[in-house]
Formats: structure tokens, sequence, C-alpha cells
């Protein structure tokens, strides 16, 4: 897994801000619009696909298709780059794309010259997918699991990816969803900021969330990565030295192996 992405919808540094955070010269301080890529053997799997999706590429040096992506919900941060898939899908028929039917209709309305009529000479070859909690897709030899989250009063998608769990933009979870996850050798999981906010947990619940989830596959701690972070969090190196035991502030460009 590889973060390509960790920050909220402005990204840090915000333009025009120059807070502590905004104006660390830490390259971990430094946040894209959130998005990970998922990669087993020869299967590539993206989750989200930002405003910042380009450049998230071009830092990788990607150069190779995606055989499936997934999308958490319609706010812009997460879809705004979906445009830019263009160059990882002309070497196959479609790059299948998957989404819960409300956030699915709202990119059809947004995207008609790529997800409806297919008119338009160049656009992505995407083939876009309804899905609903608790649906299962292997895609190559990972399973991915889709599971109901709360973002505010909307629902959203979370997904499971292999022995991953992978959520943002969560304020809460009903109990369905969380057993989904049992058995995960890591968690992903949103932590805005220090101070409650309505649509996004807190890192205090994003660290309540983490117990909850040790818990149920019998364990006092799991290793968890927070994402989804504003300025308003404070400086990396500062927060990560205060997290809990297994707990830790992903960054861009981090990869883990699991």
């Amino acid at each position: 897994m590889t973060f390509l992405g960790t920050g909220t919808s402005c990204g840090i540094p915000q333009p025009g801000c120059h807070c502590p955070v905004c104006s660390s010269p830490d390259p971990h301080d430094k946040r894209l619009r959130c998005s990970a890529l998922f990669e087993s053997g020869d299967t590539h799997i993206l989750i989200d696909c930002g405003p910042d999706f380009r450049e998230q590429m071009l830092r990788i040096d990607w150069d190779k298709p995606f055989d499936a992506v997934f999308i958490t919900h319609e706010h812009y941060d997460h879809v705004g780059g979906i445009d830019d898939l263009r160059p990882f899908t002309y070497h196959r028929p479609e790059t299948h794309m998957y989404a819960d039917p409300f956030c699915a209709q709202h990119l059809r309305e947004r995207l008609p010259y790529c997800l409806v009529s297919h008119t338009y000479p160049g656009i992505p070859r995407l083939e876009l997918h309804d899905i609903k909690p608790h649906d299962v897709i292997m895609v190559g030899d990972i399973k991915v699991t889709a599971l109901k989250v709360m973002h505010g009063k909307l629902p959203i998608m979370g997904y499971r990816v292999g022995d991953i769990g992978y959520i943002t933009d969560m304020t809460d979870i009903e109990e369905e969803s969380v057993k989904l996850l049992e058995g995960i050798k890591l968690l992903v999981v949103n932590g805005l900021r220090h101070y409650e906010h309505p649509t996004h947990q807190t890192v205090e619940q994003a660290c309540d969330f983490s117990r909850r989830i040790a818990a149920l596959n019998g364990r006092d701690t799991i290793p968890t990565y927070l994402i989804h972070m504003s300025h308003h969090m404070g400086c990396h190196a500062d927060e990560e030295a205060m997290l809990p035991k297994d707990i830790h502030l992903a960054y861009d460009g981090l990869g883990l192996t699991i």
C-alpha cells in the first residue's frame, strides 16, 4: 500500500496560510488530498482520485494501468482527478470504477463524457459500477469489501482491501460495518484535528476507534495510520511523538507491506 495523499480537502500547505504547519519545512507536513494505491502481484487498485491525482502519479513515476478504482464519496477532494485517469486506461478496453449509487449518480452527471455518452475522443475508458455495503469484489487476487460509514449525515463507503481497512471522512460507523473489519492486520482511518468537527473524526476519536478494532481482533492494539489531516492538526513530528503505541500519522509517499 502507498499513501498518495493524506491531507484534507484544502491540502497542506493551505493557500494563503502561514501557520506553523503550513510553514513547516518538514516534507511530512506537505499533504496532498487523500488517495491510496494498493498492489498485489500484477494487480493495482486505486482508492479515490482527487484533484492532486496527476501530481501524485508524477511523484511516484507510475505508468501501470489500474485494474479498478474505488470511490469513497462524491466530494471534489476525492473525485476531482477522474479525468486524469485517461493515460492509465488506454491499454485496456476499460477500467472498472466502483461507487455507491448516490455517488455514482453524481459522477455520471458531472462527467457524462466519461461515464455516459462515451463519444469524446481521448476520454478515460471507465466502466462505472454501482455497489452497496457488504458487496465483495474480486480484483485479480485482491478481495475488496465495501462497508458503510457516516460522513456527518452522509452515508459514504469505506473499504476492506485484503487485510487492510481503509476509511476516510468518517464520523460514525454501524456495528455491521465494524464486523467486516474482523481479522484485518492494518487500519487506516481519518483523524482531522484535536477539536470536534461535524463531519470528521478527531485524532482522539480515531484512536478510540483503533482500540475498538483491536479489541474486535482480540488484541490490545492494532497498527493504525491516520489520514485526512488538516493544518489544524499540528506538525507531524510533534503529533507523532504524542500518539499511543501502534498509532501513527501517515504521510504522502509512505509505503507499507502486509
